[in-house]
């Protein structure tokens, strides 16, 4: 092994009592009772739940399932949308000391099947009638599957399926059982059991089930506390389904840790406008978001009048230098830029931010993939200061983050509290803490490769530099050797791509061959906005990547791009992708990450053009 680092503040050691996460739910919902703790919008409406509300429904759905026989150590899958009744019901669940298990609402039914069949869940909460067909056009093939759940019965009248049961009629079940019975069992909850099953996104094979412990939830919970601090004043905007790790984290534990309240969007492509909506203080975006709301703010710039793009030009100049100030001076601005920011502030930087949504947002982040440099410093520019952050499913999320007074542009941060990281010799990220999972689930081998005396082995390749800073080149799996021995991390020539608000989507071809191709994704609004402006005619997506035009326009970003870097990492040629890339079609998962084979598979012909026929 070389390098290794601990985490530098002792102080931060100092963590409070652990307790499973079913008490520290408890424990918040009684100290917060009273304030709120969700948001949902329905029918054009924010509706609240208070924290007493939240433990009142989780009880009574967790005691429902009891009366429907749920023993403990019992699957129990929930297959939705991100609402209020997904954490009703994983909550309650694992506080009578069932495992809850999320599938993704776009999974088709051979996903469902697979993870339904793999984990064994016992029972389905499914959210409406799309997903209920699913699961019933495959349970025949999971033989555990005793009890479907659906939420919303709108179309389900008619059904008539021994296994299906209302939402409603579980909790009915469970407001009839004494609540003291959910008392003692959520007393029981220990350290040693399993209370999620946590399946990975899959862009290498068959999704793997990450077994989280309680110990992996109890320390998770404390550690969010810390690394992002909070109170019930503050709100999180949550979009990512809840299936994801990284969503967990923001949606459940660190408003289990601090009070702060859970608001859910209504969709992802909602999100810029629920943001102005929220106005929330704590917000992760994946990479595809902040890249949307940047080159919406692009849009918006180019199509103003002479005076006020020369007005943007002016001030995002001077947000450069004040960003350089901020981060030089460990995340403050030193006189007199303090007062230059203040003005700016007035003028420019505050109306940018509450126009977007984040005036108030005091921790943005940006973590579940990596992030161009340049769009890092086009919101340091306008005094939003993103952390950037790592984790993984296989350590609930909690890996390593940007510290607000230790940002350096290029480095996913340091070590959380308890945590350690080693770079291995083949470069490869290797990290270890409380939060690292017990194992995947029925596969001992997967297990024996991920974890080494405690080392989770990352499949990460990074550097680590002074201070204990990780930066991160890229997945083990996907670094590229040509056929002249060169080795290239294909994420960093993808991220100086994307960060052109035309392109959305980069995948960077070359192992084994004579040079570097790429394919490309287009950014549907920034470059349909362009071609209505150069009064170039267009119908469907596919028709706008057909243009010559646009090809020209990509291609000089290309070029831009190109002149950065060395003759071998280099773009030769590119080909524009013919459709916009979705989770149904297999080529992204479900938080909007590329299934690299898949893609390359589904586009071979454009490739092997590129490469003149050759395979």
């Amino acid at each position: 092994m070389a390098t290794a680092v601990e985490p530098r503040d002792a102080a931060a050691r100092e963590a409070p009592k652990l307790e499973t996460f079913p008490a520290a739910f408890r424990r918040r919902c009684r100290e917060s009772a009273q304030y709120v703790a969700l948001r949902e919008k329905r029918l054009g409406i924010w509706r609240e739940h208070t924290w007493a509300d939240y433990y009142a429904r989780a009880r009574a759905f967790g005691l429902g399932l009891v009366a429907l026989g749920l023993k403990v150590g019992d699957r129990v899958a929930i297959h939705s949308e991100d609402r209020p009744e997904w954490l009703f019901s994983e909550i309650g669940a694992i506080c009578v000391g069932a495992t809850s298990m999320g599938i993704y609402s776009t999974s088709p039914p051979a996903e469902v099947e697979y993870q339904l069949a793999d984990s064994g869940a016992r029972f389905l909460v499914a959210e409406d009638q799309e997903q209920v067909d699913k699961a019933l056009c495959v349970a025949d093939n999971c033989p555990a599957l005793e009890r479907i759940i659906y939420v919303d019965p709108k179309g389900l009248r008619g059904y008539r399926d021994r296994r299906l049961i209302s939402y409603e009629e579980v909790e009915r079940l469970g407001r009839a059982v004494d609540p003291e019975r959910f008392e003692h069992l959520l007393d029981e909850r220990t350290f040693d059991e399993m209370p999620m099953l946590v399946y990975t996104s899959g862009t290498t094979g068959p999704p793997k089930g990450a077994m989280l412990s309680g110990a992996n939830l109890a320390h998770a919970v404390v550690i969010a506390g810390q690394s992002f601090p909070a109170t019930t004043d503050d709100r999180v905007l949550s979009y990512l389904p809840l299936c994801h790790v990284a969503e967990k984290l923001f949606s459940i534990h660190i408003p289990i840790s601090t009070g702060a309240s859970a608001n859910f969007a209504e969709s992802v492509e909602t999100v810029t406008q629920n943001l102005r909506e929220v106005k929330p203080t704590i917000f992760l975006g994946v990479p595809r978001i902040w890249e949307k709301i940047a080159a919406g703010v692009a849009i918006r710039a180019r199509d103003a009048d002479p005076l006020k793009r020369l007005f943007f030009r002016l001030w995002l100049a001077v947000g450069r230098r004040l960003a350089d100030e901020w981060i030089r001076s460990r995340g403050r601005y030193p006189f007199p830029w303090n007062v230059v920011y203040l003005a700016g502030w007035t003028v420019f930087y505050g109306p940018l931010q509450e126009k977007l949504g984040l005036s108030r947002c005091h921790t943005p982040v940006s973590g579940a993939a990596p992030i161009a440099p340049e769009v890092l410093r086009f919101f340091h520019s306008i005094g939003i200061h993103i952390r950037e952050a790592w984790g993984m499913t296989e350590n609930t999320a909690i890996g390593i983050i940007t510290r607000t007074d230790d940002v350096r542009i290029g480095s996913v941060g340091t070590p959380t509290v308890d945590s350690e990281v080693r770079i291995a010799d083949d470069g490869e990220i290797l990290f270890r803490s409380p939060c690292v999972f017990a194992g995947y689930y029925k596969d001992p081998e997967a297990t024996r490769r991920a974890l080494e005396d405690g080392w989770l082995h990352t499949g990460d390749v990074g550097v680590m530099h002074d201070e204990g800073h990780v930066q991160i080149t890229d997945r083990k799996k996907d670094l590229i050797i040509t056929a002249g021995g060169k080795n290239i991390a294909p994420s960093e020539i993808e991220n100086r791509l994307k960060a052109s608000p035309y392109i959305r989507e980069a995948i960077v071809v070359g192992d084994r061959r004579a040079y570097v191709v790429a394919l490309i994704g287009v950014e549907r609004d920034t470059v349909a906005d362009w071609a209505m402006r150069k009064r170039i005619a267009f119908t469907t997506y596919r028709d706008l990547t057909a243009k010559q035009e646009v090809v020209e326009l990509v291609a000089d970003e290309v070029r831009r791009v190109n002149r950065d870097l060395s003759m071998p990492e280099q773009v030769k040629k590119f080909r524009l992708l013919p459709k916009e890339l979705d989770h149904e079609g297999g080529e992204l998962t479900a938080t909007m990450k590329v299934k690299r084979k898949n893609l390359e598979d589904s586009f071979r012909d454009l490739i092997d053009d590129m490469y003149g026929g050759r395979a």
